[in-house]
């Protein structure tokens, strides 16, 4: 681009007020939800970074589409239109919609799972692990060491460990169902996976006879980091690079609250009839017919314009640019994040800012109640919290202690994230006077989700 300046590549036309609050009513808010910011009140959240999935605007376009939308229970024309849009991009045999990507997730490591099976992946996300530990089957990550490193400048860092992944295949020989790959990387801050690596893992899944899903919910991000990044890939269409990707796995699972840009909706697609019989039946019985899966015949239209809109290239180099923008303030300002910046968050390195609050104590968490208390802005815990429990009931320190500050898609202006800045800026500068937390209270699965903490006494 010839100017500095990102601008939108959109106008806005319909907007929501946003609620001033104090920083009383917001220690005092946070303090009721026992300190979790999954238990405040929306309308108490004043920059709303929790997440990107479901939480973006839908266009002018999206919104037209609904009104197109079938509700027949069988057969409706909009699982058609939907179905057609998937397969231009991701040419899955068998396309089975969900109300959302957890609930693919289900249905696939309900047929695939089971106690003597072990699954690994780059990095599973939290619903994935915990779908896949559901049913007595382990999650492994296998991440290379670069993405690890929350410093490492590596462009891939979202890349399998080949290496350990043919070790482990050999080892676990007879008991690997399938191989996950996350793309982005989620819980390692939103980093891509290159196109090289991705042929890799064919590779070694072909020569141990294990087939290759993808986690793909930010496949349109990863997708144009390739075009940036990788050797041969600049100029090429996001869209055919989506293919090429797609035409390397046997099948994926995908919340289309994320790139998609719905805010519901999700969608499990494999190529294998006798499996896609079994998800399909489990669909029925869980979700709805295989031709609404748990959707309206509106939401099923909505996708499906999102989907077009989503490889358009104004749209992507805005998005990475903008997210990007928020990452080079912090880091100018001397506040650790991992690098190089992901494409739909930015992520506070709170263990390297918080060293003096040990990971069990939960810097994460700390670092997050603090930016809310401060500004109220909403982030989410990416660490000891959300990993650190297992299903023996054992705690340990996750590998990172992190903050995601997710950036809803088409949500936010230029000036709303100039705010965040300021905002991580003072909390930067005052982070020694910051306490760690304790769980008083807390489910056995995904307790990130409800658990409630206290401050641990200065």
């Amino acid at each position: 681009m010839e100017f500095r300046t990102i601008i939108e590549p959109f106008r806005i036309q319909s907007v929501a007020p946003l609620k001033m609050t104090t920083a009383q009513h917001r220690r005092e808010a946070v303090a009721a939800a026992g300190y979790n910011l999954f238990n405040l009140h929306a309308e108490d959240v004043l920059i709303d970074l929790l997440t990107d999935s479901g939480t973006g605007a839908m266009s002018r376009d999206q919104w037209a589409a609904i009104q197109h939308g079938d509700e027949s229970y069988a057969g409706s024309p909009s699982f058609d239109i939907f179905r057609t849009a998937v397969q231009d991009l991701f040419p899955f045999k068998h396309v089975i919609p969900t109300h959302q990507g957890r609930a693919a997730e289900k249905i696939l490591f309900t047929v695939l799972g089971g106690s003597d099976k072990t699954i690994p992946s780059n990095t599973h996300f939290d619903t994935t692990r915990a779908n896949i530990e559901y049913t007595g089957a382990e999650a492994t990550d296998l991440v290379i060491a670069e993405g690890r490193d929350p410093a490492s400048q590596h462009p891939f860092k979202g890349n399998m460990d080949i290496a350990a992944l043919d070790a482990y295949l050999t080892r676990n020989a007879g008991k690997v169902p399938v191989v996950m790959m996350t793309i982005t990387n989620n819980s390692g801050g939103g980093q891509p996976v290159s196109l090289g690596n991705l042929r890799e893992v064919r590779a070694v899944c072909d020569k141990h006879g294990v087939p290759l899903f993808l986690d793909a919910c930010r496949f349109a991000e990863n997708a144009w980091f390739i075009r940036q990044r990788e050797p041969g890939q600049q100029g090429r269409a996001v869209a055919d690079i989506v293919r090429d990707m797609a035409a390397l796995a046997d099948g994926m699972t995908m919340s289309a609250k994320k790139d998609p840009m719905g805010n519901i909706g999700g969608w499990l697609a494999l190529n294998d009839d006798a499996i896609a019989e079994q998800c399909r039946n489990l669909l029925i019985l869980t979700e709805g017919f295989p031709t609404y899966g748990g959707l309206a015949g509106r939401d099923l239209e909505a996708l499906a314009q999102g989907l077009k809109e989503v490889v358009d290239h104004d749209y992507l180099r805005y998005r990475i640019r903008s997210t990007a923008y928020l990452g080079e303030a912090l880091l100018q300002s001397g506040i650790p994040v991992v690098q190089p910046i992901g494409g739909h968050a930015v992520y506070l390195d709170a263990r390297a800012l918080l060293p003096h609050i040990p990971p069990l104590q939960y810097p994460g968490q700390a670092l997050a109640v603090a930016l809310y208390e401060a500004g109220g802005i909403r982030g989410c815990e990416i660490g000891t919290v959300m990993f650190g429990r297992h299903p023996d009931g054992s705690e340990t320190p996750a590998a990172l202690d992190l903050v995601r500050l997710a950036i809803p898609r088409r949500t936010y202006t230029q000036s709303h994230i100039d705010y965040v800045i300021e905002v991580c800026q003072q909390v930067g500068a005052n982070a020694k006077a910051l306490r760690g937390y304790r769980i008083v209270a807390e489910p056995k699965q995904l307790r990130h989700f409800t658990a409630r903490f206290e401050p641990v006494a200065g």
